[in-house]
């Protein structure tokens, strides 16, 4: 079915000649710049002889303007034409096939060589603009197979499923310097910190593998992603493994940063920071009480510990804090034993201006961006390697295919954090 839909899409019934014309066009035009630039390069115009005066081609006889007349420019002599060769190429224009004149040129050393264009490198069939369509394809949801049916009217089944992973290999080196470059130019004031799971091939077996992302906020607001990294787990190692490496690019102490509330990364951070706030997700905390009860007290403790969380101050946020520590240490004392357990950590926004408390409360801003990327490796069950899901979760940011705004409340980031309330007061 796949095979008759793509057939119909690049049948007769889908052209016009406008395409055409604009395509035969464009191809004139290609040949043309390559005929000039073979020109420029041997020395003389097409049919000159060695050493014969001669006007210049248009395009080599306005680089030259403002040095001396164009027709009294005596061109060296470089080597010599050796015919055509035909080359398909892949552009915005679509799939076409030019012919590039040959020549055999000297060297320094006067050995003859072939020339080489470098409008059209050699093995060079795809113009870079393509291979950005095509990347951007993939990180659009669209797995390695499927692009080339989606681009196959376009470029007449030209792009092929091993076509787009190395077109996606060549954002590699894009990819390494995003992990070496600078931190120590920009401050950011908070960092949110996750980890998620994600399914790769390792050793021929799908393997599940932890990603560890690091996001920051700049004194304007701006989220930042600063690390991504695969890991085993989330242990303590691991965390702190990303940690130092971006303190050694340049990384300084923030003045808060959100986590989860997994063991190993509040372990790391103290380790690092020891006097660095931390609030704890209340989002995963309510998750975590709802499991230390039957599953009939769900609601009753989601709509107290909601009440408690989105109080309208910080003294109301105390006040309902002690009221359910004593009502569910009488119903059910597990989830009375772990509200207790997270301690401060879980009210730490309150120290902060109330237009700051919805974005520093939960670490949602890195959650978002783990549901946009599980949405687009939903078409790939196991990705290729660890490093190929750590590249991905980045390049959907670096592409623009997932923009990161401001935080809520930035405008008051500069403000201190206020001291806790004591709740034996």
């Amino acid at each position: 079915m796949t095979r008759d839909t793509a057939n119909v899409l690049v049948g007769e019934g889908w052209r016009d000649s406008l395409e055409a014309c604009v395509r035969g066009r464009i191809r004139g035009f290609i040949e043309e710049l390559l005929e000039e630039e073979l020109t420029a390069g041997l020395g003389r115009a097409r049919y000159a002889r060695a050493c014969a005066p001669g006007p210049l081609p248009n395009a080599l006889s306005e680089s030259a303007a403002g040095e001396s007349d164009a027709s009294a420019v005596v061109l060296p002599v470089a080597g010599h034409r050796n015919g055509h060769r035909d080359r398909q190429v892949i552009g915005t224009f679509g799939e076409m096939t030019v012919s590039v004149p040959r020549a055999r040129v000297e060297a320094a050393d006067g050995k003859m060589s072939e020339w080489h264009s470098k409008a059209l490198p050699v093995y060079q069939r795809r113009t870079k603009e393509i291979d950005a369509v095509i990347a951007g394809s993939y990180l659009a949801g669209v797995n390695t197979r499927r692009v080339g049916r989606a681009l196959a009217a376009l470029f007449r089944g030209s792009v092929s499923k091993d076509t787009v992973s190395r077109t996606w290999r060549k954002i590699r080196s894009d990819w390494d310097a995003w992990n070496k470059r600078d931190l120590s130019r920009e401050k950011f004031v908070r960092l949110i910190l996750d980890g998620t799971v994600v399914r790769v091939r390792l050793d021929r077996q799908a393997t599940a593998i932890s990603l560890l992302v690091v996001l920051g906020v700049r004194r304007d607001g701006q989220k930042v992603l600063l690390a991504v990294r695969n890991m085993g787990g989330e242990s303590e190692a691991a965390w702190r493994a990303a940690l130092d490496d971006m303190v050694k690019r340049g990384l300084q102490e923030p003045e808060l940063a959100i986590v989860d509330g997994a063991p190993g990364l509040e372990k790391a951070l103290a380790s690092l920071w020891s006097d660095l706030p931390v609030q704890r997700c209340t989002v995963h905390k309510l998750r975590n009480l709802i499991a230390h009860a039957p599953k009939r007290l769900a609601e009753e403790i989601r709509s107290d510990f909601t009440d408690m969380v989105y109080a309208e101050n910080a003294k109301e946020v105390a006040t309902r804090r002690k009221a359910f520590i004593r009502k569910w240490r009488l119903k059910c004392r597990a989830v009375a034993d772990s509200l207790e357990e997270a301690g401060e950590q879980l009210f730490t926004f309150t120290r902060l201006p109330p237009d700051q408390w919805k974005s520093a409360r939960t670490t949602n801003a890195i959650e978002r961006l783990h549901e946009e990327f599980k949405r687009r490796i939903k078409t790939q069950t196991v990705l290729p390697s660890a490093e190929t899901a750590a590249m991905l979760f980045w390049a959907l940011l670096a592409s623009g295919q997932i923009r990161l705004r401001k935080v809520d409340g930035w405008r008051t980031l500069g403000r201190e954090l206020a001291q806790p309330i004591d709740l034996a007061a």
